[in-house]
Order: C-alpha cells, then sequence, then structure tokens
C-alpha cells in the first residue's frame, strides 16, 4: 500500500519550487553580470577629508605598467623537457624559442631530428616534431608556455614509448596524459597547440589595456554612475564633464609608473560619494576593482594668514596646523577599511530574503526528518515486541504434553502361598511391576 506524503513537506516543497529557485538564480546572475562587468573588488576603503583639502585616491597596479618591447624577445617563451625514469631519474631540455629568437637545441644529436614550426608565436601551434625516433626518446615529455609580462605559465605532458613492433602503434590516454607508442625510426609529432590571442602576434597589447575612474553619488545606482576618465595603454585619454577637467587629475605617465590614482583638489560636500577605480588588462586578462567611499567634512579652522592644508588618504596634516587639531585628525581621519558596502544590485533584499528562506526551509526540513525517522523507529520496536509476545505464547500453549498416569501399586498380597520365605516373595512382586511398567513405556 502506497504511503501518503505528510503535508508538511508538500508545503516545503511549493515553496521551494517557489522561492528558492528565484533566489539562487538571481544571485548567481547578479554576482556572475556584476564581476565580469566591473571585474574584481582587491580593496575598498572609507576616507573622511575636511572640506577645502585635497584628496588623493591611491590606485596602484604594477602588473598594468605597459613597457613595450620592440624585439617582443622575452615576453614569450616554450620549451620543451624530457623526464626519464630509467636507468635512473634525469630531466633534459630539448628545445626552446622565442618571438624574437631562433629555435635553440640543447643536445647537438638533436639538431635536425627535432623542431618546433617557425610559425609557433603566429599560430598557436608549439607541438614538437621528432625525426627518426629511437630507443632513447622514451619518456615523458613536457611542453611549457611562459608569458612573463602577463606572469602566465601553462604546461602538457605527453607519455612517448617505442616499439619494434608496427602492429603495437597506438595512441590512447592513460588517466593522467596522452601515451604515444611509435614505431622505431619513424617520425612523430607532439601536439602542442594554444590559439588564445595571449600567445599569438599580430595583437597591440597597448590597445587592450583600458584604466578609468566611476563616480557614484549618495543615492545613485551603480549602473547610473558618471564615468570621469578612461586611460589606454596606447596614450589616448578621454575626459568626461566639467566635474573632472576642473578639479581632478591622474598622471599622464600611469601606465608607466602603474600609478593611476585620482587627485582631487578643493574638497566640496558635493564630492561626496563612492569613486571606483576599474584596470582591465584584456590582453592578460586582468579585471581589478578599487572602491573608495570620500565622505567630507567641515572645514578646518584655520589663521587668515596661512594657506589651507594638503591631505591624502592617510590623513597626515600639514606641521603649521593647531596642537589639538592634529591630534583630533589623526583620530577622525584616518582611513578604515570597509567590509560592508551598499549592494550593487536593485534586487538585493529578494536575494537576502531567499537566503534566511532558505535556511529556515531547511532547518524544518531536518527537524521533520529527525521526526518521522523517531516515529518509525518507535513503531518498529513496538512491531518487534509484539511479535515477541505472539512467540512466546505459541511455544508456551505448543508444549508436548508426556503421557503421564499414575504407577499403579504391585498387588502385595501374597500371589503364591507357597514361598518358603519373604526374600522370595518380594523378588516376585519386583519382577510383576517391572513388566507393567516396561509395558506401559513401549505403548
Amino acid at each position: 500500500m502506497k504511503k501518503k506524503m505528510p503535508p508538511c513537506i508538500i508545503v516545503l516543497q511549493i515553496l521551494a519550487v517557489f522561492f528558492l529557485p528565484g533566489a539562487w538564480a538571481q544571485s548567481g546572475s547578479s554576482s556572475s553580470s556584476s564581476s565580469s562587468r566591473l571585474g574584481v573588488v582587491v580593496e575598498a576603503k572609507n576616507i573622511t577629508l575636511p572640506a577645502g583639502s585635497k584628496a588623493v585616491l591611491p590606485c596602484h597596479s604594477t602588473r598594468m605598467i605597459w613597457t613595450h618591447d620592440r624585439l617582443k624577445d622575452r615576453q614569450r617563451v616554450v620549451h620543451w623537457d624530457l623526464f626519464r625514469s630509467t636507468p635512473e631519474y634525469s630531466v633534459e631540455r630539448i628545445v626552446d624559442m622565442s618571438p624574437g629568437a631562433r629555435l635553440r637545441v640543447y643536445n647537438s644529436f638533436n639538431k635536425g631530428r627535432v623542431s618546433i614550426p617557425d610559425s609557433a608565436f603566429s599560430d598557436g601551434n608549439f607541438s614538437l616534431v621528432i625525426n627518426n625516433v629511437i630507443s632513447t626518446d622514451k619518456g615523458v615529455y613536457t611542453c611549457n608556455l611562459h608569458h612573463h609580462y602577463c606572469q602566465i605559465q601553462q604546461s602538457i605532458q605527453i607519455q612517448l614509448n617505442v616499439t619494434k613492433s608496427a602492429r603495437k602503434e597506438k595512441r590512447y590516454w592513460d588517466g593522467e596524459r596522452t601515451v604515444f607508442v611509435v614505431l622505431l625510426g619513424s617520425s612523430v609529432v607532439l601536439p602542442c597547440v594554444n590559439r588564445r590571442p595571449l600567445w599569438r602576434e599580430g595583437l597591440l597589447e597597448d590597445q587592450q589595456q583600458v584604466a578609468h575612474w566611476d563616480f557614484q553619488p549618495p543615492g545613485v545606482r551603480p549602473d547610473r554612475a558618471d564615468r570621469l576618465v578612461d586611460l589606454y595603454g596606447s596614450g589616448e585619454r578621454r575626459d568626461y564633464g566639467p566635474l573632472f577637467s576642473q578639479k581632478m587629475s591622474v598622471l599622464e605617465d600611469a601606465f608607466t609608473l602603474g600609478d593611476f590614482s585620482l587627485q582631487i583638489s578643493d574638497l566640496k560636500p558635493v564630492d561626496k560619494g563612492l569613486y571606483s577605480c576599474h584596470l582591465h588588462h584584456h590582453y592578460c586578462g586582468l579585471h581589478e576593482r578599487r572602491i573608495f567611499r570620500l565622505s567630507v567634512g567641515p572645514p578646518l579652522p584655520l589663521n587668515p594668514t596661512e594657506e589651507s592644508g594638503v591631505f591624502q588618504n592617510n590623513i597626515e596634516p600639514i606641521a603649521f596646523l593647531p596642537s589639538g587639531t592634529e591630534e583630533v585628525l589623526q583620530h577622525r581621519e584616518s582611513p578604515h577599511v570597509l567590509n560592508v558596502f551598499l549592494p550593487e544590485h536593485q534586487g538585493h533584499f529578494v536575494q537576502y530574503l531567499g537566503y534566511i528562506l532558505a535556511t529556515f526551509l531547511l532547518l524544518i526540513f531536518i527537524v521533520v526528518i529527525i521526526i518521522v525517522l523517531t516515529r518509525r523507529r518507535k513503531k518498529r520496536e513496538l512491531e518487534y515486541e509484539l511479535a515477541r509476545a505472539v512467540r512466546g505464547s505459541v511455544t508456551t500453549g505448543g508444549e508436548i504434553a508426556l503421557d503421564y498416569s499414575e504407577p499403579k501399586s504391585c498387588n502385595q498380597d501374597p500371589m503364591n502361598s507357597d514361598y518358603k520365605n519373604n526374600l522370595l516373595k518380594e523378588k516376585d512382586m519386583a519382577k510383576d511391576c517391572n513388566k507393567d511398567f516396561d509395558g506401559k513405556m513401549w505403548n
């Protein structure tokens, strides 16, 4: 008989269908879209400065430094290594190659016998060609790709075995790497292909480096933020609106120094808001974001004959400020790292509601499972005790009743008056009693 599902389980399933997928989908889509569009947040600070001062919002990255290499000889390198396990463990460099240099073969015996295509850094084909395979070529070959400028390394391993039988030639996967079984004296191509633009020529790296600053006033959504400036590795620069041109600036040689800090002079209350520095290196796959929440406080009281001080994000006042003011500034204006920011998605409330609801439903589900399991266990124990009692009563009532009859007393009257004495009479009576008893036992 099919059991009916408890109503609480049905209600939980209905709630999960209506609420959980929406919350999870919204959370996943919003996080993935925001991360891909804005980049990964690597730094966040909260800065408070007095009105009239100068702010410097730091944004540094050594990976964004543009160093033009006219020869292009050391940014990308490919090399093949051979690892042998017999007769002893050893690693040997076979060949290496870079865009600005020729193929270098390390063993003179392999010159003219092993090679890499000359167009490797044009079409992404870094395969190793071995002619006239010999028995000592057996081992594990590793193709290593290094990009020193982007600090990226990739590698692939291939096992090469040598056989003397043409029927044993094959190629297969052993669970860790591709295995080539090659006939002795033949030629083989060990594949190593990577067609990502990172490893190929014809791409201008300076055109794929972009840095820009955005300003988000209080109460404005992230997608409505104002663009302040765009910087390109090629030297192109685009300023947006009078706000940046009048009081803001970024170093002209930002890509040379890796310093994209934003300087804001003559701070005013209208400058309060969220500033974000976006660094994109499409060539290397770098996408970073730094966020600064700037608050503008009341101006500091200064003497009429003295100039206003300059403050950076470390909030170090000029020496001419009053001694009491200096201590207050160091206490009030020190930067603090923000651990929590205002959510950047309009449906953040639904996300948090989904998380809370999912946790609550999970706890209810666990409690229901515990109750059901406890009831089942008690029911099984009750059934077991009942069955045990029934078996005990059946065994007691079904015992085999043995035939019981009281032994008849033997006639002790004298059957034969001719007995000579009492001993003979007792012996004869005992014999009659044994006969009667033996007869009943056999019956």
